[in-house]
């Protein structure tokens, strides 16, 4: 069922430019619950959104519809961030969000863009340092939103956000505040999701899940031989040898002088035990 769930993941994004965000999104889940359907949890925020344009007048500008939207979205829907379990796993896959109304700032906001976009509102996501975020461009600039809760974010509000980061020398202090409000792109929003879920199995040494979510990096990101040597580390965590051998000999070929490769380098003798142990 995994490698039916990559392949149909790896054909979603494989175009950069037509990248169906919400429906790749939501495949990461099919890692949780491999029977998940996927059409029925599209359905249901097809069914959101129609409800929407329902009550939307014909002539409604943006921002009567975004207002409309929030309202729907945060208020009746009752979409909220989760902020009792912020770690919990779940915040991160789509269909549970939807089911419990609480997530992270990303998943809430893809689940968001998806409704903004059937009711005419091309609402972006913005990698913010710490915080996913949303805006709208309009005539009069850019509405910035806190998916957490639909809040509208002054520059104000930004720079304090901004401030710890480039304080802590994570981000430059020199960039004015428009640098970090750039739309981001569906494979950029992919990557921070599953990264979010990266470092949680990591931290709860969940192997199988964090491989899962590698197996998917790899595919997003084909070029970053560091998501083939995470993979790798999962493979050994896993007793799997042969894979595990393949991804970290391919990592130390193309990265011979990295901080990490000669410690990499002292794990493969023992790989190589452990997979003539199983031939």
């Amino acid at each position: 069922m995994m490698i039916q769930s990559l392949d149909y993941f790896a054909s979603l994004v494989q175009q950069d430019d037509s990248i169906p965000l919400f429906e790749a999104a939501l495949s990461i889940a099919q890692d949780a619950d491999p029977y998940l359907d996927l059409a029925a949890v599209q359905a249901e925020v097809d069914t959101f959104a129609a409800r929407l344009q329902k009550r939307l007048a014909p002539d409604a500008s943006s921002i009567q519809k975004l207002r409309m939207l929030n309202h729907y979205f945060y208020q009746e829907l009752g979409f909220a961030g989760n902020v009792n379990n912020y770690y919990d796993p779940d915040n991160s896959y789509l269909h549970r969000v939807i089911h419990t109304r609480r997530g992270i700032p990303i998943s809430l906001a893809v689940i968001y863009m998806e409704m903004a976009q059937q009711v005419g509102l091309n609402v972006k996501g913005i990698s913010f340092p710490g915080h996913f975020l949303m805006k709208l461009s309009v005539q009069s600039g850019d509405v910035v939103l806190d998916p957490f809760n639909g809040i509208s974010l002054s520059r104000e509000d930004l720079e304090e956000r901004l401030e710890p980061f480039t304080r802590n020398q994570a981000y430059p202090a020199t960039l004015p505040i428009g640098a970090y409000l750039h739309a981001a792109h569906p494979r950029d929003i992919l990557v921070r999701m599953l990264r979010n879920l990266k470092m949680l199995f990591t931290e709860q040494q969940r192997w199988q899940h964090l491989l899962g979510v590698q197996q998917r990096l790899v595919i997003l990101l084909p070029g970053e031989v560091t998501e083939r040597r995470d993979r790798g580390l999962a493979y050994a965590h896993l007793d799997a040898p042969r894979e595990a051998l393949d991804d970290l000999e391919a990592y130390i070929d193309e990265r011979p002088h990295a901080s990490d490769t000669e410690d990499l380098r002292r794990r493969l003798p023992g790989l190589r035990d452990a997979l003539r142990r199983l031939q």
